[in-house]
């Protein structure tokens, strides 16, 4: 039933024509649920009132980018109209660079560990990648249970007759916890890309390092690490745009506090967006645009980087 159709569509296209045929429902799928969002975000971002649909709307101009970009000294979020966005921003500025060199680093040392001819290699293998498959609020509810006043954390030193601690009450506590959870949920990912690459290097290399008696660390840096450079760069793009786009764990664990020290970009866009009244849809449009650039600003940067890496 289907070939005369591919065969009647084809006759009246021309075989040249037909790959449209094909791509069609993926082109309008992509301009669906892709393009045409970003272009109604653009749209909501030189608008204002809390109406939800366009034609209701007023045209504000550069309004909210105004907004969110009016500030007597950027160093202080407290002199910023918008300061609940300059105090995320802030908070993303030390979040992100943070928890990439973490997270890399760490992946490394695993990748290292779990590419070495140990016993049970396999589970550990399924151990560290196995926090990847559970649903971010999963992640955040069984830590915040962990954490919390009352939680096992506190139990296990109170029976080990230890001081207790408020881990998620304390700013700079709850700060690096979310830094902590966030590698642990996500760290398996970058392990297994990291491990695929250490295992596509060819092993006669090391057998000649061991032959010139290279120490480790001598063969790490100038045998694994150069050889490993496109993944290593591969890993930190996307380490860095999976940490600017953080918000499910942190929502969830500490809802962007105490106060909103723990508040990140994503969250203070669905704040304004969604869950502050009146809603403003916006700002939070123009903030997510801006959030947006900044992206595409390290995508080219990556590209840039893998272009150089595989000319050099």
């Amino acid at each position: 039933m289907v070939e005369p159709l591919m065969v009647g569509l084809q006759r009246l296209l021309g075989i040249k024509r037909m790959p449209w045929v094909f791509l069609l429902p993926n082109l309008v799928a992509v301009i669906m649920f892709c393009l045409l969002p970003v272009f109604i975000n653009v749209l909501y971002s030189f608008t204002g009132s809390d109406r939800l649909y366009p034609a209701d709307r007023n045209f504000v101009g550069g309004m909210n980018y105004d907004v969110l970009l009016s500030c007597q000294n950027y160093l202080d979020p407290s002199s910023c109209t918008a300061d609940l966005f300059w105090r995320a921003l802030r908070n993303s500025l030390i979040f992100v660079p943070t928890q990439v060199v973490l997270m890399v680093t760490v992946a490394m040392i695993a990748a290292i560990c779990l590419n070495r001819q140990l016993p049970g290699r396999g589970f550990f293998r399924g151990v560290f990648f196995f926090p990847v498959m559970l649903s971010p609020v999963v992640v955040a509810y069984t830590w915040q249970w962990i954490l919390q006043r009352n939680g096992a954390l506190n139990g296990i030193l109170s029976g080990l007759g230890l001081p207790t601690f408020d881990w998620l009450a304390v700013p700079d506590s709850a700060f690096a916890w979310s830094i902590f959870v966030t590698i642990w949920a996500h760290m398996g990912f970058y392990t297994i890309i990291l491990l695929a690459g250490l295992q596509s290097i060819p092993k006669d290399v090391y057998e000649a390092a061991r032959m010139d008696h290279a120490s480790n660390w001598r063969t790490f840096y100038a045998i694994t690490l150069p050889l490993l450079k496109p993944m290593v760069i591969v890993v930190v793009v996307l380490c860095i745009i999976r940490s600017v786009q953080t918000f499910d764990e942190l929502y969830v664990l500490t809802g962007g506090g105490p106060g909103s020290a723990t508040m990140l970009i994503v969250q203070y866009i669905y704040e304004v967006g969604f869950a502050v009244q009146p809603r403003n849809f916006g700002l939070a449009a123009a903030a997510s645009l801006l959030l947006g650039l900044v992206l595409i600003i390290f995508t080219a940067v990556q590209m840039s980087l893998s272009r150089k890496s595989q000319n050099g």
